[in-house]
């Protein structure tokens, strides 16, 4: 009898993984994993060279991302029994054997892994904890995100810009997650709330292709795993 067990891999580099993670990692069975069709995925890109040789590897191929926009109900009806299905294989297995599930950052933070907790057995499945992606974000930017009183607020891009606007205007410190093709109206959101002067949008953060820049100077597409950040001004001593 095993569990189905979802480590957090933490913000990119590898080396920032829990030494429980990577044991169980580097230990394990069988490995399973959410990608797009097509792609390695970046979890799997993550760990690569870490997993044993006779492991089996079961990439989870999401049936639709971003081409179609969450707000649209075929969006939730083709995935839904996507996390059915493979709900139902990661029981099975772990009846036998240990699963290991990928999951970048902290797995219940944004995760999709969360929508198969939520369909799995309560006592057949654990959560490692990691490192969530925006630690290492602002990290990145080399300096802190919180002073003293400061209140921290964490949006995805993917909310009516008005809401966009007025969570900007009412935090101290701001994290924004799920950019993507959202880039322009999250610029708008951020002027319009009088903080886009101050905003950092950090892509592929603590990984080699990681790049800081005021979001301001930023046009264009941008990876999904860009994060956004308005640093909070707070009491110090």
């Amino acid at each position: 009898m095993g569990k189905v067990i979802c480590i957090g891999l933490g913000p990119g580099d590898p080396d920032l993984m829990s030494l429980r993670a990577h044991r169980l990692l580097t230990t394990a069975p069988v490995i399973a994993y959410f990608r797009k069709a097509g792609r390695l995925g970046q979890a799997r890109r993550i760990v690569d060279g870490l997993i044993p040789a006779e492991a089996e590897e079961w990439p989870m191929e999401y049936p639709v991302t971003t081409e179609v926009p969450f707000s649209d109900p075929a969006y939730g009806a083709a995935l839904a029994p996507f996390y059915d299905s493979w709900s139902r294989r990661l029981t099975e297995q772990a009846r036998k054997t240990d699963v290991i599930v990928l999951c970048e950052g902290d797995p219940f933070l944004y995760g999709s892994f969360m929508h198969l907790h939520s369909r799995l057995p309560a006592g057949l499945v654990e959560v490692v904890p990691g490192i969530p992606g925006m630690a290492g974000c602002w990290t990145a930017t080399g300096q802190p995100i919180t002073w003293g009183d400061d209140v921290l607020t964490v949006v995805p891009a993917t909310l009516p810009e008005s809401e966009l606007r007025r969570r900007a205007q009412d935090t101290d410190a701001l994290v924004v997650m799920k950019i993507g093709r959202n880039l322009a109206k999250l610029h708008r959101a951020l002027a319009a709330a009088g903080r886009l002067a101050d905003a950092w949008l950090v892509e592929n953060g603590t990984m080699p292709t990681e790049r800081v820049r005021p979001l301001r100077e930023v046009e264009g597409e941008i990876p999904y795993f860009a994060i956004a950040l308005v640093h909070g001004r707070g009491r110090r001593p």
